[in-house]
């Protein structure tokens, strides 16, 4: 648990005092939404850090719950009255995402923009893949704006003023040729 729990990367610089302190935070606010999963320390730690309004990178191997800390993000902007990102490689896993995201917050809060496909874009929750991301990030920061009615209405749902948390999936596809450089964009 210890090498999992350095790779949450805050502000706090180790202190053991932060680390228990975010530990107990994140028991406090998520221990009651995952009722039939037991948490690790890790887990914790990094759900306190999001309570707190860090970001946070977490580095751990394949099936050790880093999807579950991406869960955290998305409950946490829910409560909080805001929006949420989770991106994915690939189309097929965006819409499986979507899939498994519309049966724990519930269809009318899920959307999914593919690219190609398009489902519900103005929901707090947006499943999309990251290069979805990233051009609407680009937009946002170009401050590209329609005045054209139609061209406004084809935009509903690309607006990041009111989002909480971008999850990006698959990251260590950070650093492939070819692809990586959508991801360090996203960032």
């Amino acid at each position: 648990d210890d090498s999992i729990i350095s790779t949450v990367t805050t502000s706090q610089k180790g202190d053991v005092n932060n680390i228990n302190e975010s530990i107990r935070i994140g028991k406090e606010r998520f221990e009651d939404i995952f009722p039939s999963y037991e948490l690790d320390d890790w887990q914790l730690r990094a759900g306190g850090e999001l309570c707190l309004g860090h970001n946070i990178i977490v580095c751990a191997p394949t099936g050790a719950g880093k999807t579950v800390v991406g869960e955290m993000a998305l409950h946490n902007s829910m409560s909080a009255g805001k929006g949420a990102i989770y991106t994915t490689p690939l189309k097929a896993l965006s819409n499986q995402k979507f899939s498994e995201l519309r049966s724990i917050f519930g269809k009318t809060n899920v959307g999914l923009s593919t690219g190609d496909i398009s489902i519900n874009r103005e929901a707090p929750i947006r499943i999309m893949t990251t290069e979805v991301y990233r051009n609407m990030a680009w937009r946002e920061e170009e401050g590209e704006e329609n005045t054209n009615d139609d061209a406004a209405d084809n935009n509903k749902g690309n607006d990041l003023s009111e989002v909480d948390a971008v999850v990006l999936d698959e990251f260590h596809y950070m650093g492939q040729p070819g692809r990586g450089g959508v991801w360090e964009e996203s960032v």
